[in-house]
């Protein structure tokens, strides 16, 4: 058995980190370095790809809304040429840091409008198409399932389903809306005995109670969350515990 363990990193708001980056990327396989939309900026990026080299971790791009007020958890309807402009920007600027791009992951409000707004999903999926033709290779695209996994399909691109461990589902295996009941898990033995079973089980209880079958090569933390690096530790230890590998899969 073997899973990705992913998290949202360099997210550097006016030269201030919002997490403890160094503790989570020591646990983690794969870090999503925001570059430039919500957060983070030239120096950040250039930090987040050493980090990256030291402790062997794969590096994906995390664009977002340019709304660096909102933290891109505000959804926006930009016009699809300049959501896919922007996209490319924010890839390209990574790349210009210094990072080995291995796959995409698309930000808070943006993450969520992919799955259901067609149009944003091509343009995303255009923009890391444009950038994948640059690099002479398919940059998978990850997330979850909806208009995203088509319009990733469509422009030659693999999609990675992921799975959260510290946000709540609904019955419907959406995420709660941040700000709703039960939308934000912290509890470290919780999230670790989570992260055992989607990859034993592959499912998860919603708040409601219903079981949802999961299917994620990868698991995602955020890394602004102030339990993060508790929580990063335990879901690495209990995976190690479990026998499960825990490597990136790009």
């Amino acid at each position: 058995m073997r899973v990705d363990l992913n998290a949202d990193l360099g997210e550097t708001v006016d030269g201030m980190p919002t997490a403890d980056d160094d503790a989570m990327f020591a646990v983690i396989s794969s870090a999503n370095v925001a570059c430039g939309g919500h957060a983070g900026d030239a120096e950040s990026m250039r930090a987040s790809v050493a980090r990256a080299v030291r402790f062997g971790v794969a590096v994906g791009a995390h664009p977002s809304y340019e709304d660096r007020e909102n933290f891109g958890r505000v959804p926006l309807s930009p016009d699809p040429a300049d959501l896919r402009a922007s996209v490319t920007e924010q890839m390209s600027a990574l790349v210009t840091a210094g990072a080995d791009l291995r796959y995409v992951k698309p930000h808070g409000a943006l993450y969520h409008a992919v799955i259901a707004d067609s149009r944003q999903a091509e343009a995303v999926a255009a923009a890391v198409a444009d950038h994948s033709a640059r690099l002479g290779r398919a940059l998978p695209i990850l997330g979850l399932p909806g208009a995203i996994t088509a319009a990733a399909a469509s422009a030659g691109l693999p999609f990675v389903h992921e799975a959260f461990l510290d946000r709540g589902y609904t019955a419907t295996a959406t995420l709660v809306p941040r700000g709703a009941a039960g939308a934000l898990i912290d509890d470290p033995a919780v999230v670790a005995e989570r992260a055992v079973r989607f990859v034993r089980d592959s499912e998860v209880d919603a708040v409601d109670g219903t079981r949802l079958a999961v299917d994620a090569a990868s698991l995602c933390l955020h890394g602004d969350t102030p339990a993060a690096v508790a929580m990063a530790r335990a879901v690495r230890a209990a995976l190690d515990a479990a026998g499960i590998e825990v490597r990136a899969p790009w």
